[in-house]
């Protein structure tokens, strides 16, 4: 290309440039009304090294950064946790279609995880009932009536205030009227229900001689992030395909969330090539510990799950794993790790509020 050519390429990509800061200056305010829980806007400056180098635009860009402008509202400082070092149990499960046998039996694998130290303990994604769309209108529960009309609640409730613990209770489907949750609640030391979280995101893939299965055929997705305070710190709740979308993990990490858990069961197709990769990537993103539990594997179900429960640090470091049986693990959490991290890296005061922003609706 000539000199003339040239030219004019740069010229189009300086207007274009200056549009698209116009363009990010008129839309930095969103309704909030809107119905999306999560809003990313991102805007990317392309120029030239010739124009990149300038003294001129060094210095325009160097006084632009605003990493505080790149959360909107600004993230929240991480808070002082209750306590900053405890054992956490993440209880791989075999589930069975005998609902009275699989409560039975997860409350047996928490009572195990406390005996053995935990103050935290996780449980898998639809671990009373079997993984299929068939089953959940069957298997559903009224979470808010309690009691009988909700077993599965009743005993996450009853054991975490026995064993004074905190428990993340995995998830189970809720039934909401003539609607069907994929719902995870978490309990505090007293037994109170204190986070319910529906799955935002539904799991619908299709990748054909491997996996077709749609969530949406029976399930209604939900409509809020979760952060609740507890007992071993803030936690961000996500269920499954959840953890796919990193602007939820970055919306969580902004409301000062300490550790990330996904209740989740990844296939036998996504799980070898993603399930790790995505819960090292959240936690290395966000300078959080991530912590997922599946159910075991069964090689004869309709759905059959890769396993593999873990829980990584916020360096992206494996702390502890399983493999594809049936295991409670029990590692250890110790959230100054987290500041050491991002004193180290300090991501947060290197993103650039001048180009891109995460916008937090339901803050704004």
């Amino acid at each position: 290309m000539n000199i003339a050519g040239r030219t004019i390429f740069n010229t189009r990509i300086l207007n274009s440039y200056s549009i698209s800061r116009t363009k990010l200056q008129s839309t930095s305010t969103f309704s909030q009304s809107s119905s999306l829980p999560i809003f990313s806007k991102t805007i990317r400056a392309h120029l030239p090294p010739s124009n990149r180098n300038n003294s001129r635009w060094s210095t325009t860009m160097s006084s632009t950064f605003k990493p505080e402008q790149a959360r909107v509202p600004p993230a929240l400082q991480l808070p002082t946790p209750p306590i900053t070092k405890f054992k956490i149990g993440l209880c791989q499960l075999s589930v069975t279609a005998d609902k009275a046998r699989n409560i039975a039996h997860a409350r047996k694998a928490v009572e195990d995880a406390a005996q053995k130290g935990a103050k935290l303990v996780v449980l898998p994604e639809i671990w009373n009932s079997p993984y299929s769309n068939d089953s959940f209108p069957v298997y559903a529960e009224d979470i808010d009536a309690g009691g009988d009309a909700s077993p599965s609640t009743a005993m996450l409730s009853e054991v975490s205030r026995a064993l004074k613990i905190t428990l993340v209770g995995g998830s189970i489907p809720e039934r909401v009227g003539d609607r069907l949750y994929n719902t995870c609640c978490v309990f505090d030391t007293d037994g109170k229900l204190i986070a319910k979280h529906r799955k935002i995101h539904l799991f619908d893939i299709d990748i054909p001689g491997k996996i077709t299965f749609k969530e949406s055929q029976t399930l209604t997705a939900g409509e809020a992030p979760t952060v609740v305070d507890t007992e071993v710190g803030r936690i961000g709740i996500g269920i499954c395909y959840d953890i796919r979308f990193q602007e939820l993990a970055i919306l969580y990490a902004a409301r000062g969330a300490h550790l990330l858990c996904y209740p989740g069961a990844f296939n036998m197709t996504t799980g070898p090539l993603h399930w790790e990769l995505l819960q090292k990537a959240r936690a290395v993103d966000n300078q959080v510990y991530v912590a997922t539990c599946s159910p075991a594997r069964d090689a004869g179900a309709g759905y059959v799950a890769w396993g593999h429960s873990t829980l990584v640090g916020p360096f992206g470091e494996i702390l502890a794993t399983a493999e594809h049986d049936e295991e409670i693990i029990i590692a250890e959490i110790d959230y100054s790790s987290i500041e050491l991290r991002r004193t180290n890296l300090p991501l947060e005061k290197q993103r650039r509020g001048d180009l891109y922003q995460l916008v937090d609706v339901q803050r704004s």
